[in-house]
């Protein structure tokens, strides 16, 4: 004898109004994702753009007490190279500047600044102060005698 299957309308409308529910959601979720793609990129360039700032603020009173007494307080050089300049900017990268600032420049006055190497600094210390470096890019003047010492 085969067995029979009894059904339950009530049953059927619920199951049935549940999975158009979540067919309706899945819809929604799905619509929501270009959106979302399309939003991201805008909030994070927003986000890095306030995080180079604020390196930047902070990399200035770095600068002041470590840095500005050789190379300018505005980095336009003194007894050491001006880095406020278009031709060391666009040829330092961040990653160069932050080496040269860590270990130093082996026979130069330019010491290394990293706790690693014996230095008052930390690496987010010299982080910041590559930010304010970087900062000066859109404004730098152009000087090719960049690496002549005022007096040194």
């Amino acid at each position: 004898m085969p067995h029979t299957y009894s059904t339950d309308d009530e049953l059927d409308r619920s199951t049935n109004t549940w999975m158009l529910a979540g067919v309706v959601l899945l819809a929604a979720l799905a619509a929501m994702f270009p959106i979302y793609r399309s939003y991201e990129p805008g909030a994070r360039d927003g986000a890095r753009t306030a995080q180079a700032a604020s390196l930047a603020a902070e990399g200035e009173t770095v600068w002041q007490f470590n840095c500005s007494s050789c190379h300018g307080l505005a980095g336009e050089g003194g007894t050491a190279p001006a880095l406020n300049s278009e031709q060391f900017l666009q040829s330092a990268t961040d990653d160069q500047a932050s080496n040269l600032i860590a270990v130093g420049i082996p026979g130069s006055q330019m010491s290394a600044y990293s706790f690693d190497f014996g230095g008052p600094l930390t690496s987010e210390q010299i982080k910041s102060v590559v930010a304010l470096i970087r900062s000066w890019e859109p404004d730098a003047p152009d000087r090719p005698d960049w690496r002549d010492m005022i007096g040194g």
